[in-house]
């Protein structure tokens, strides 16, 4: 248990650094005082609220963790920027205030970072940035760390004797059984689901915390993690590796030699092997696309209807008394749903990995 909280206390020593930015905040800002700061901008500029921009820059990643807002002042973390010139081949190492000469953010590439080279074109340079979906994707692994590390703890203390475990080690244990036996024993089978289990559990845990933690307004939450196609790509890269790698000839055997009419799998065109052969592909796209998609419209919901308070009070006090109402009470029932789409989306997308994975192991059946 010390070694958790020295892990913890160093974490948080880490995170310190906090600054006051007098500066505008960087595209990526997803606070909602940070919309609050946008609307009241542009109603002193006399400019519309420009809801779709709001929404787009805070489903974006960012250099830095927007905290609060007060009196046009931003209080953020910077996170480091790492870049390498394409122009010279010289790495820096710089935070979002102080980009080196030549480098700036392309507000027409979500606020992105790109090199003006000497022939005044303009080129996106290496970034390996630690950016606000980086440090929250760390924030969630160190809890989940931390989590599993205290659980570990009780089983090493106890052996297979000793009673059920309570309280929080016990609940954590219904629900790794839940997902172990009821999504990844059943839709495998038993004879091939235990090398896929650690992995699965690993995702389905990822999944529903960064899910959670993204409900949450204020830091270390916030962050769009899963509405980010780079994320979900990932994800579900390793389960199509997870699948294709480790398949059985059986499965193999049905995509390019089906047992279906010749005419249908060689002559004249091997219409079912193509079929199949794309199907390869089509089963992690969706995995891919059904989270991304699904989480970014959460969240955007959410932002929209939070923008909806401040138009209503630019269009005059009584629609913003009533806009505030119904704003207020959406807000309250999409967030309490988020919560539940949280666990669904990382439900389905670890049943459908498991699916796809028993059925890479598919048995032949005898005539």
């Amino acid at each position: 248990m010390k070694q958790i909280k020295s892990i913890i206390f160093l974490m948080m020593i880490a995170m310190l650094p906090v600054q006051m930015m007098a500066q505008e905040a960087k595209a990526g800002e997803d606070d909602t005082q940070k919309v609050a700061a946008v609307a009241e901008s542009s109603k002193a500029e006399g400019e519309e609220l420009n809801i779709p921009e709001i929404v787009l820059e805070h489903l974006a990643d960012a250099y830095e963790w927007h905290i609060a807002s007060y009196q046009g002042k931003h209080l953020s973390i910077p996170l480091p920027i790492i870049i390498r010139s394409s122009q010279t081949g010289q790495w820096h190492f710089c935070t979002a205030h102080s980009l080196p000469q030549g480098f700036f953010f392309n507000k027409n590439a979500h606020g992105k970072i790109y090199e003006k080279m000497q022939d005044g074109s303009e080129v996106r340079p290496l970034d390996l940035s630690i950016t606000k979906a980086v440090m929250q994707i760390w924030i969630v692994a160190a809890i989940l760390i931390t989590v599993f590390l205290i659980c570990a703890r009780w089983y090493k203390k106890h052996d297979k004797t000793s009673p059920a475990p309570g309280g929080f080690v016990g609940f954590m244990e219904m629900f790794v059984m839940m997902i172990h036996d009821d999504v990844i024993k059943s839709s495998i089978g038993e004879k091939h689901y235990k090398p896929y289990a650690p992995y699965l559990i690993t995702v389905f845990f990822f999944i529903f915390t960064t899910n959670i933690v993204g409900l949450v307004p204020i830091f270390p939450g916030g962050a769009n993690v899963t509405g980010n196609i780079n994320i979900t790509f990932f994800l579900a890269l390793c389960t199509m590796l997870a699948i294709n790698v480790f398949a059985n000839k059986e499965y193999w055997k049905e995509i390019f030699w089906p047992d279906v009419p010749l005419f249908l799998k060689a002559y004249p065109a091997p219409i079912m092997p193509v079929i199949e052969l794309f199907g390869v592909f089509t089963k992690p796209f969706a995995l891919m696309i059904r989270l991304f998609a699904n989480m970014m419209a959460g969240h955007a919901v959410i932002l929209s209807f939070t923008c909806v308070i401040f138009l209503g009070w630019s269009m005059g006090v009584g629609y913003g008394l009533g806009l505030n109402l119904f704003s207020i009470i959406m807000l309250l029932f999409m967030n309490l749903l988020e919560v539940l789409v949280a666990f669904v989306q990382a439900y389905v997308f670890t049943m459908l990995s498991a699916v796809f994975i028993g059925l890479a192991h598919k048995e032949h059946e005898a005539e």
